[in-house]
């Protein structure tokens, strides 16, 4: 795990990019990043007395993958990350309570109105890269970011400089192209908008455009070359189920209601369900 801490405010230079953003609807039907803009862009407003963001990465890259089969994104091999993570931030915020005395704060694990890449990335733990993850030198991406959000002035980080020079990797590989331009994604027309987010029908003229993404989609990251440094995860909870990696294409396809309750249980597939599932999977054959 990394940790980095920024004084909590206003985000200046985010605050006309996510503007932008929604007006050009690069949001698709994902309605609720129109809501709380104010405090999107400052955490103060959203912990009365917030004084510091402590943004803390956990690497989730597994040591075993799929076979050839419809892929699910690797965040979602194991257990689902907002549980994971939220008790190891309620006993980060008790080791402080404990060393300091009477520290008030909140624990964000990707659950409300905050911008964890725009927070972590001004708190040195890397950069916003051309695909607009958080890319770091050492592991690369495939790392979650959660928040602590203390009443405390401590002492700051500074923002790290920019590492993808002149590759176009991630922009050339996307398979819907939504990389619409360096550092730009067009949420609505990414693979992982309509296999996750999207409740209604998969558009026509996205077909054969998934390359078997059944959910999510990990192309972006994995073709960029600082992901060569990534490193297998040490939380068990994120390690994948045998009955996950032994499921061949044919399982896919086959799945029923009762298989899906027993391999996802707790895993961050039960964000699509059952049906959102099986539309994925119907619209790749």
């Amino acid at each position: 795990m990394s940790c980095g801490i920024s004084k909590a405010g206003f985000l200046e230079e985010e605050a006309p990019r996510l503007e932008n953003w929604l007006n050009k609807n690069r949001n698709g039907e994902m309605s609720y990043m129109e809501n709380h803009f104010d405090i999107r862009l400052n955490p103060t407003l959203l912990v009365d007395d917030g004084k510091s963001v402590i943004s803390l990465l956990l690497n989730y890259y597994p040591d075993q993958f799929q076979s050839d089969s419809y892929k699910i994104s690797k965040y979602a091999y194991g257990q689902d990350y907002h549980f994971v993570i939220k008790e190891k931030l309620k006993e980060l915020l008790f080791s402080i309570q404990s060393a300091i005395g009477d520290v008030s704060g909140r624990a964000f694990v990707d659950s409300a109105p905050v911008l964890d890449k725009a927070w972590a990335a001004k708190s040195g733990l890397g950069w916003i890269g051309k695909n607009s993850n958080l890319l770091t030198q050492k592991v690369g991406s495939f790392y979650f970011i959660s928040e602590l959000i203390v009443d405390l002035n401590l002492e700051y980080d500074h923002a790290t400089t920019d590492h993808c020079g002149t590759c176009t990797a991630c922009i050339d590989a996307c398979p819907t192209e939504a990389i619409v331009a360096p550092y730009i994604v067009d949420g609505s027309k990414c693979i992982s908008y309509f296999t996750i987010e999207l409740k209604g029908n998969i558009p026509q003229e996205m077909k054969g455009k998934f390359d078997d993404w059944a959910f999510g989609c990990d192309v972006c990251q994995d073709v960029c070359p600082w992901n060569k440094f990534s490193k297998a995860n040490n939380e068990p909870l994120f390690n994948p189920k045998p009955a996950l990696l032994s499921m061949t294409r044919k399982d896919w396809k086959e799945i029923t209601e009762e298989t899906f309750r027993v391999v996802f249980k707790d895993s961050p597939l039960k964000r699509t369900k059952f049906e959102g599932l099986k539309r994925n999977i119907d619209f790749l054959k």
